[in-house]
């Protein structure tokens, strides 16, 4: 019995999980995922009219969304100083600028949700006037976060695809060549992880879109649909944060 316990207790993805739990990035994916969920849920029960039942997961799903806000206290800053880095980057310029555009989008953000947070702990107290118009700002400062963010991916995808076909045509033969060949196929490799996660990034941004446009009033995407988009762009993001967290590609 007790080998058998060791053996579920040390398993290697036992391990993998709190390594990825451990991080505050792989709580708050977990998180985000059960939420979206939640919020997905609460819409089908309630379409289906089971309003007690609807009422629970719609319960969850605010709890989980305070939890996340008070956890993303210190984000604004990080996105600052982002956005400050990248003015000191010496990379293309289309590409600098989206970044500082997305950073300081992101920053305003979710400078706005901590009102809004504050706000929902009875902290603060607004009207509701102005705690609508806060919400709505911060929605509309999220959108054109994500909206540079998926100006920066196409941009940079095209970059990146034009290094990869430029080195994929300057194939070196011989055997005098073969340290250049192999820096070669190194450099392909780089290039091939970092368009992947590019790729990744642009998809979930893709999902993420339309949740930030229904907050602004710019689009009415039913609960439903933003859940499932929400539920699905998490797990892409946990997935890239498990395989940081523990080594893989």
């Amino acid at each position: 019995m007790a080998s058998v316990a060791s053996q579920i207790v040390l398993h290697p993805t036992v391990t993998e999980s709190l390594k990825f739990g451990a991080t505050t990035v792989g709580r708050d994916k977990t998180y985000r995922a059960v939420q979206y969920f939640a919020r997905f849920y609460a819409w089908y029960k309630l379409r289906n009219g089971d309003k007690s039942e609807a009422a629970r997961w719609s319960a969850l799903k605010g709890h989980l969304g305070t939890a996340r806000k008070l956890m993303r206290l210190g984000k604004p800053v990080e996105h600052l100083q982002a956005a400050l880095k990248a003015t000191l980057s010496s990379g293309p310029v289309e590409e600098t600028i989206t970044t500082i555009a997305r950073q300081l989008g992101y920053f305003a953000y979710l400078s706005y949700d901590a009102i809004v947070w504050a706000h929902s702990i009875k902290f603060i107290t607004l009207s509701p006037e102005a705690s609508k118009k806060v919400a709505r700002r911060a929605f509309q400062f999220w959108f054109a976060g994500i909206a540079f963010s998926l100006v920066h991916g196409v941009l940079k995808a095209a970059r990146l695809a034009k290094e990869a076909k430029l080195l994929d045509g300057s194939k070196v033969w011989g055997e005098k060549d073969l340290g250049d060949e192999a820096a070669r196929e190194t450099k392909l490799r780089t290039l091939d992880n970092a368009r992947k996660s590019n790729r990744r990034q642009l998809v979930i941004d893709l999902l993420d879109v339309w949740i930030p446009a229904t907050g602004a009033e710019l689009l009415s995407v039913n609960e439903g649909t933003l859940g499932i988009l929400g539920l699905i762009s998490s797990i892409l993001g946990a997935k890239a944060q498990w395989e940081a967290v523990n080594g893989k590609k």
